[in-house]
């Protein structure tokens, strides 16, 4: 149903929850621009893309499970087991297959949430919850509670590298908006994905392999987590076993949330999600550059998360209602 099919008051919800958050960006910019002298720069704001890339590149695969109306609580430890196992097996097979197994770790672990969730019917929380403890665990196995420092040529290019002015964290932030914003608005998986997630009892008596539909989301979950912390690691030459954490969960879901991705499934677009990430960097890097205390940072970040959520149960109801 389009914003035209919409009565005037419904229309209004809906410009609200799209378009309200692109006008905060864009007001936040503008007086970002006149608070610091140092925000509307090339260097800092190139530095923000680099910096958060790693966030919006999670986030991308996030947005998928929960328009799918999934939860996944292991991205943290999955961002650090990326960033170990490219680490560990960079030492001894080489830089490019340890790369590739950091990613494919990441990938393995989302497909099996995936199972959990589906195959096992346990509860996304608890499962994910469960994998994500043991992931962390296995981390800390791998590196023996150490940092894994990289000595090869090579393994710092992915974090460290240019191409075309751009570091190659912010071409892969754009490759994986532009991708998974095709499959999300272009493909028949993605309208699959807002099918299951709006009602999946209609979705599986239309046909649509619902299982399937969800576990995959989790598998690209793991795998853009996994990315990030490749990434990550190679921008620092270094695998941490303790990189990520809650710090990095919080900041993937506040983004989502943020750009008006429903908690509660069937609605969201990675452009959203985009501008949710684009929001919180410049909340982040305005109050650094004004010397604002972190703990109002905190304050203010978790106000906007609780307004987006607040917002999107009030519209909610207010349609249905009406």
């Amino acid at each position: 149903m389009t914003a035209l099919s919409l009565s005037p008051k419904k229309a209004g919800m809906a410009a609200l929850r799209d378009y309200g958050i692109v006008l905060s960006c864009i007001a936040l910019f503008i007086a970002l621009c006149f608070a610091s002298d140092a925000f509307f720069t090339q260097t800092n704001l190139l530095n923000i893309l680099d910096q958060w890339s790693g966030v919006g590149i999670a986030a991308c695969g996030i947005t998928l499970v929960l328009i799918v109306s999934g939860f996944d609580l292991s991205i943290g430890a999955i961002f650090a087991l990326g960033g170990v196992v490219a680490a560990k097996l960079a030492m001894s097979l080489g830089v490019a297959p340890g790369l590739l197994a950091g990613c494919v770790a990441g990938l393995a672990v989302g497909g099996i949430n995936g199972g959990l969730v589906t195959l096992g019917r346990i509860n996304p929380f608890i499962a994910t919850l469960a994998t994500g403890t043991m992931v962390g665990g296995v981390s800390l196995a791998i590196s023996a509670g150490f940092l894994v420092t990289v000595d090869k040529d090579g393994f710092d290019v992915l974090g460290r590298g240019q191409l075309l002015g751009l570091r190659y964290s912010i071409w892969m932030l754009v490759a994986s908006l532009v991708i998974t914003g095709l499959i999300l608005h272009r493909s028949r998986f993605g309208r699959y994905i807002y099918a299951v997630g709006g009602n999946p009892e209609a979705a599986r008596l239309s046909g649509i392999r619902v299982g399937l539909v969800q576990g995959t989301t989790y598998a690209v979950a793991g795998l853009t987590a996994a990315v990030a912390g490749v990434i990550a690691a190679s921008r620092v030459s270094t695998g941490q076993a303790d990189a990520g954490g809650f710090n990095f969960l919080f900041d993937v879901y506040s983004a989502v949330i943020v750009g008006g991705t429903s908690v509660s499934g069937g609605e969201g677009a990675i452009w959203r999600t985009a501008v949710g990430v684009l929001l919180l960097a410049m909340i982040r890097n305005g109050f650094n550059l004004l010397g604002i205390s972190t703990v109002y940072q905190s304050i203010l970040l978790g106000a906007i998360i609780l307004a987006a959520v607040s917002l999107d149960v009030w519209s909610r109801a207010r349609t249905t209602a009406s």
